[in-house]
């Protein structure tokens, strides 16, 4: 379905999906069949010939997402994870990239700890826009990684001047767009070349689903990558690919209502740095967003998602109460999902990073991630309000200020 002729509601629910010619069935039935029956070798009877290289559920999957982010292309993957080892795959040995310091902690892995051992070498920015050029290794570089907003700490970079900078010196532009999900983000129209999401979140949404999609425009470079997808297999099953397609038909729902929760969350988190329980609050939907006008130039009505991190009064000891005190919302890694989950990012999903060097990027150790999830959020907020008088009270005996 043309994102020029319906609405983004419109295509969550139809795109990619066709009415069974034989039964009539609204909703696509689930195929779980390894291979295709041919007529004459090489020569299917339908779409499709095995598993691996192309499943009806999963290219049902990947064509709804191509059609919500603007692409032309989309390729589904086991996992987030996945979708960007296979990116980096598609560059030769020698090849060095380019990427924002403050991003998810299986992302910074894979790039100091994997991507080494295919010969590919990572250089990291805490501002690509100021950096990028001077990082550029003439001949080798190929390639820019952007999280906006990152994670954890929501920082937000502009795609259309990354994208204008990586283009002067020919190189690819990915965009890891995970936290804010195609509805309130379409970063192809802002010039990225690739766009990747960690399918298990948002677009799936309901924490039932490990899986991972690329989109993107360009022929060749949609080949590429195919031909990696089906050599290396990594790809999902079709009960996964009938899932994800079945979450991302509520999206534009899902992502709304968590988004005006977040707001209500962080202006009250905002409000509590005054009585001393909260240092600092980073959320794009607070006015005092160091990058605000971008949020508004990029996010779908100035919206801030559903992603909050804050750092807690107290230190490490405050973060850990609070994170045991919490009632509604769950202690638990992952995002995206209809709950509302917490974690220390320190101590949890950037745990492998060195102290120091993750400082750097604002992950302290008092800092704490939310996930706003679809709860009422008058609830989400007194959850709020318990779990920071209890970690407050654990300041008081511990004589902490």
């Amino acid at each position: 379905m043309s994102p020029e002729t319906t609405r983004f509601a419109t295509r969550a629910v139809h795109a990619g999906t066709q009415h069974d010619p034989n039964t009539g069935a609204v909703i696509a039935p689930i195929s779980l069949s390894t291979t295709f029956a041919q007529s004459s070798p090489a020569v299917p009877l339908g779409n499709f010939e095995y598993s691996r290289s192309s499943n009806p559920n999963r290219a049902d999957f990947e064509s709804a997402v191509a059609s919500l982010e603007g692409a032309r292309h989309g390729l589904a993957f086991a996992s987030g994870s996945a979708a960007t080892a296979t990116i980096l795959h598609a560059f030769a040995p020698g090849s060095h990239v380019i990427s924002g310091a403050d991003v998810y902690g299986g992302t910074h892995r894979y790039f100091t700890k994997v991507a080494q051992s295919h010969g590919l070498e990572v250089s990291f920015s805490t501002d690509l826009i100021r950096d990028l050029s001077s990082l550029i290794r003439p001949g080798t570089t190929k390639l820019v990684w952007l999280e906006t907003p990152s994670n954890p700490t929501l920082s937000i970079t502009s795609i259309r001047d990354v994208a204008d900078l990586a283009k002067e010196h020919g190189l690819l532009l990915v965009v890891d767009n995970t936290f804010l999900s195609p509805y309130l983000q379409t970063p192809l129209i802002h010039g990225a070349d690739i766009v990747v999401h960690s399918v298990t979140k948002y677009i799936n949404g309901h924490s039932d689903v490990v899986m991972g999609i690329a989109l993107m425009n360009d022929e060749a470079l949609f080949h590429r990558i195919q031909f990696l997808q089906n050599a290396i297999g990594a790809v999902p099953s079709a009960f996964d690919s009938w899932l994800a397609h079945r979450g991302l038909k509520t999206l534009h729902l899902r992502s709304r209502a968590s988004s005006l929760n977040a707001q209500k969350v962080a202006e009250f988190l905002q409000a509590n740095i005054e009585t001393g329980k909260v240092l600092h609050v980073n959320y794009p939907g607070l006015d005092n967003h160091p990058n605000r006008d971008v949020v508004w130039r990029q996010h779908r009505e100035g919206l801030g998602g559903g992603m909050i991190s804050f750092r807690i009064a107290g230190g490490l000891r405050a973060a850990e109460k609070f994170c045991q005190s919490i009632k509604i919302f769950a202690l638990a890694e992952s995002l995206g999902g209809v709950e509302s989950l917490a974690e220390v990012p320190a101590l949890m999903t950037h745990a492998g990073i060195d102290p120091a060097e993750r400082e750097k990027t604002g992950v302290y150790d008092d800092l704490i991630r939310l996930s706003i999830g679809i709860e009422d959020g008058n609830d989400l907020v007194a959850d709020l309000i318990q779990a920071l008088d209890q970690a407050q009270e654990l300041q008081k005996i511990n004589g902490v200020r």
